[in-house]
């Protein structure tokens, strides 16, 4: 059985930090892409971070500079570090592991609440 399990999210002041994990369990973890997506109350999923398994990277431009992803293989854990938080990163924030090589090969987290207050 497939599992995601996020944590780290909470309430936050406007300039603060958070660091969300993702710990994967049932999949090779080293060989799936790993990613972080938000939602925020009506709106869409969003993409935010995203990891390979040879740590290529890549951000959404409403969080560069300020967020950084890693992912710790020998843990099965993948990390975003986020700084500088502001009130619209207010969001769910969810973890999904997919396979660059089965397409629709996927799995999600049940996603962690991130609150930024002004």
């Amino acid at each position: 059985q497939v599992r995601l399990v996020e944590s780290g999210g909470g309430l936050v002041q406007y300039g603060g930090s958070l660091r969300l994990s993702c710990e994967a369990s049932g999949i090779i973890f080293s060989t799936y892409k790993m990613g972080w997506y938000r939602q925020a109350r009506g709106k869409q999923r969003e993409q935010v971070a995203t990891i390979s398994s040879t740590n290529g990277t890549n951000y959404a431009d409403s969080v560069k500079g300020r967020f950084t992803i890693s992912r710790d293989n020998a843990q099965n854990t993948v990390y975003m570090q986020m700084n500088s938080l502001k009130p619209e990163d207010t969001a769910v924030y969810y973890c999904r592991a997919y396979s660059p090589i089965i397409a629709g090969l996927e799995y999600w987290g049940q996603g962690t609440q991130v609150t930024v207050s002004s």
